[in-house]
Formats: structure tokens, C-alpha cells, sequence
């Protein structure tokens, strides 16, 4: 698979590298309340957060680029791709800096993130999940058009501080392929209402 710049009217979708570290490390160093259960790196620990994603096997990590102030806000990556050819890959380790959420770039990066998996890659299944207690995140996955499939306990890494070595209980979500022309009309409905 190849990865692209995916290019939209409010962000693009850069493949992460050590030249975003300084755009990161502000995002990183806004108000920090909404992080509770995502990892999400400081400001003096961005290049070392940035080389372990690139170094992470299965994880294709992208830089936001909000463009109206040029600089990288936030991470997103696909990961766990699955079938060969691809049938299925799962969108998250997302964040954003405080002053980027609630702005449309979140929206606008899962289209983009979601159209190059089903248009160009041929994807069967784009998977997202999140921790089962992060109600902001899950409310989030619901509004880009995802649908709800239930929680897995014990299913992956815990991500909260102070939950190093243990494991969380996660919220799927997942759009699939017959699903995909109506959630990209609802998407694109929502994204021209963005201003």
C-alpha cells in the first residue's frame, strides 16, 4: 500500500516525520484535559514519541496539518491492515491539540482516512476503537458515521496514565464497504456545514 498526502479543504494528512515535532509539540503543550485515555506525548517528549510510532509494525502514522495555520495539530494513523489485498484496516491513535478539536479537522481527517481506504485501497472494513470509558472519543466515532458494534473486555493496551501493563476494556465501532456511500454523503453533508 502506498501513503499518500491526503489533501482536504481543512487539514491534510501528512505521513508523520521528525520535521512535525515542533507543530506537535505546541498542540501537545495546550490544555491537556481531554487526554485521559489516549496517548498522547508532551512537548519534551514528541521526537521520542515520534520515532516509536514509525518503529510500531502494523501502524502507518499521519501528522494533521491544519491549513489555516500550516502547522501539524495532531496524529492519526491506520493500522492492523489486514488481507492481501487489503480487506480490512482499523483508523485511530488519534489526538488533537485542545485549540483543533471541535474545529472539523477530526471529521474531516476520518473522510479523508476513510475514503482512501474503501476508494483507492479497496478496503472491506475500516475498524475504529476506543477506550470503553472515553465517552467524548465514543460520541466522536458515533458523529464521523461509524456504527457501534459492542465492548470487548480486556481487549487492548491501556492507554490512561497510571494504567501502564494493563489492559482496557474497548469500544468498536467500524463503517464497511455497502455502508460507505451513505456515510460518505453524510460526511460530506456535515463537512460543508464546517466553516
Amino acid at each position: 500500500m502506498d501513503h499518500p498526502v491526503l489533501h482536504g479543504r481543512l487539514v491534510s494528512l501528512e505521513p508523520l516525520d521528525h520535521c512535525h515535532a515542533d507543530g506537535l509539540a505546541v498542540a501537545a503543550d495546550e490544555c491537556r484535559e481531554s487526554y485521559a485515555w489516549t496517548w498522547v506525548p508532551t512537548a519534551a517528549t514528541v521526537d521520542d514519541y515520534i520515532t516509536e510510532q514509525l518503529a510500531r509494525d502494523g501502524l502507518t502514522p499521519y501528522a494533521q496539518i491544519c491549513h489555516r495555520t500550516g502547522r501539524a495539530v495532531g496524529v492519526t494513523a491506520y493500522w492492523d491492515p489486514r488481507g492481501t489485498p487489503l480487506s480490512a484496516i482499523d483508523v485511530g491513535f488519534t489526538w488533537l491539540g485542545a485549540s483543533a478539536q471541535r474545529s472539523g479537522i477530526n471529521l474531516e481527517a476520518k473522510y479523508l482516512l476513510f475514503k482512501n481506504a474503501f476508494e483507492r485501497w479497496g478496503a472491506q472494513r475500516v475498524g475504529l476503537s476506543t477506550d470503553a470509558r472515553n465517552a467524548r472519543s465514543r460520541s466522536a466515532l458515533a458523529g464521523v458515521g461509524a456504527r457501534f458494534e459492542g465492548v470487548l473486555r480486556s481487549w487492548s493496551r491501556s492507554w490512561a496514565p497510571g494504567e501502564e501493563g494493563r489492559l482496557r476494556d474497548s469500544a468498536l465501532f467500524s463503517v464497511v464497504v455497502e455502508e460507505w456511500p451513505e456515510c460518505r454523503a453524510y460526511l460530506e453533508h456535515r463537512l460543508s456545514e464546517t466553516r
